[in-house]
């Protein structure tokens, strides 16, 4: 599937943070940097899988990723507050799972995406330790829906 294609959109929510609005602190490298709990309606019919990326397209150095899920089961309608879930992919940090928001210091708000993919496929075709942009790369490829919400946060 590419870029062009038609894909459908679902809601994606979280009782720890707003879309459009700041991350709270426990969830970045301020504070216990911690996954939040995400939530999401039902993906389209014919999804497989469902791959997550969290990423931070205002990095310094371009976009930085800071988290990445996938294999997960399509029936799964949810992330519990800081548990893993599928297989995590290693993060811009290098450690697997997740990386909380951790800009430079007076660099301004950054925004950092939660996208969720529906899939096609059962398994993404990735190696043992796959890394995050790996993940959305092949995600890309199988998406038949996007979930995203879309937060900021900022170091003063």
């Amino acid at each position: 599937m590419n870029e062009s294609s038609t894909v459908a959109r679902f809601a994606m929510s979280s009782r720890d943070m707003e879309d459009g609005r700041p991350i709270p602190q426990p969830f970045t490298c301020d504070g216990v940097d911690q996954s939040p709990q995400l939530s999401w309606d039902e993906p389209p019919a014919g999804t497989k899988s469902l791959a997550l990326v969290m990423d931070d397209p205002d990095a310094p150095s371009g976009t930085f990723r800071h988290w990445g899920v996938y294999d997960i089961p399509p029936g799964t309608r949810s992330i519990a507050l800081g548990q893993p879930i599928g297989k995590q992919a290693v993060n811009g940090f290098g450690k697997p799972g997740y990386g909380g928001p951790c800009p430079p210091k007076g660099h301004g708000p950054h925004h950092y995406r939660f996208k969720l993919y529906a899939l096609d496929i059962d398994t993404l075709s990735l190696p043992a330790i796959a890394k995050v942009e790996e993940v959305e790369g092949e995600a890309l490829k199988h998406k038949i829906g996007l979930a995203q919400l879309t937060a900021t946060y900022e170091r003063k």
